[in-house]
């Protein structure tokens, strides 16, 4: 196991013994500092993460407008005085890797987060020089994880990060897909690499990934972060008009974000859903999906059939 700086250490044995202690945490305080929230350790290494992340696909891309920079630094504060930590950024993402490092600038807050971008070329020999440009640009020395880019130039990509996660450039290593895209041939890789994580689009209705994806990754002892956990949106769209079920309290839902949101992380295998947002509000509806009960197999199965029937 790499070496970590000892913040990160303390903050990952912390939440590690959290997680054994009840996997199923309760809220206990009157406080976000106070409360007990849901955290996942990472199977290689047994460090844990909490489980509800942020994306920043679209949401982040401001290009240079100071007003929505300020602004994205206050749904970044929220997100942290929420628990989060896990950030997730990609070259695809025009300006939010330079949204974001400035928003980490003005919160002082670069040991705070665990950082997670991806490599996005398809020159197989760019890897270190596309990863230090990112670093660069979140104003940080090195990511907790480099991931690859919906498999683009994997097996090269794939070769390098190996060579710089044994180097200590980064701590954990990846690859990506979304929008339930090329499963088959990522699973063929999570069969044969030494993976740390993998990215992948899970949702009450996208859930092609139960087949074969997720119930690999725990064989494989492979973290999941999970994109598109609103289908971009989409499920606000259709559902927000519709009533919540009766029994959605039972379950610890208490809003549509906590009960799309709530059905991902309950699944043993998802580590981090990486939810995207441009408003305040929304990010701490968000982040409440990591506090309180969470719904049992059981009531998974009729928060699926809910939806399937509305």
């Amino acid at each position: 196991m790499l070496e970590l700086s000892r913040r990160r250490f303390l903050i990952g044995v912390g939440l590690s013994g959290l997680a054994v202690a009840s996997p199923r945490l309760m809220a206990a305080g009157s406080s976000a500092g106070e409360q007990a929230f849901h955290s996942r350790p990472i199977p290689s290494t047994g460090e844990s993460v909490p489980a509800i992340g942020m994306g920043t696909w679209i949401t982040f891309n401001v290009g240079g407008d100071q007003y929505l920079i300020d602004q994205r630094t206050r749904v970044l504060e929220t997100f942290l005085e929420r628990n989060g930590t896990v950030i997730d950024c990609s070259p695809m993402y025009g300006s939010a890797a330079d949204v974001i490092g400035a928003g980490l600038d003005k919160l002082h807050a670069h040991d705070r987060i665990f950082a997670a971008t991806k490599i996005w070329t398809s020159d197989g020999s760019e890897t270190r020089e596309q990863a230090a440009t990112s670093e660069r640009r979140w104003g940080i020395d090195r990511f907790d994880l480099l991931q690859v880019h919906n498999l683009l130039a994997w097996q090269e990509h794939l070769a390098t990060l190996k060579e710089m996660k044994a180097e200590g450039r980064v701590r954990y290593i990846g690859i990506t897909t979304s929008h339930g895209r090329r499963h088959s041939e990522l699973a063929r890789v999570m069969e044969t690499e030494p993976l740390d994580f993998v990215q992948l689009t899970y949702n009450v209705l996208d859930r092609e990934a139960e087949e074969r994806l997720l119930p690999l990754a725990r064989e494989r002892g492979i973290a999941v972060l999970v994109n598109r956990p609103f289908q971009g949106g989409s499920l606000f769209r259709r559902f927000q008009s519709e009533p919540l079920p009766s029994w959605a309290g039972e379950a610890g839902v208490g809003n549509w974000a906590e009960f799309f949101l709530k059905f991902i992380i309950s699944h043993p295998a998802v580590t981090c859903a990486i939810p995207a947002t441009t408003s305040v509000e929304h990010m701490q509806e968000n982040m409440g999906a990591m506090y309180g009960q969470l719904p049992d197999a059981s009531q998974r199965r009729m928060m699926a059939e809910y939806v399937r029937q509305l």
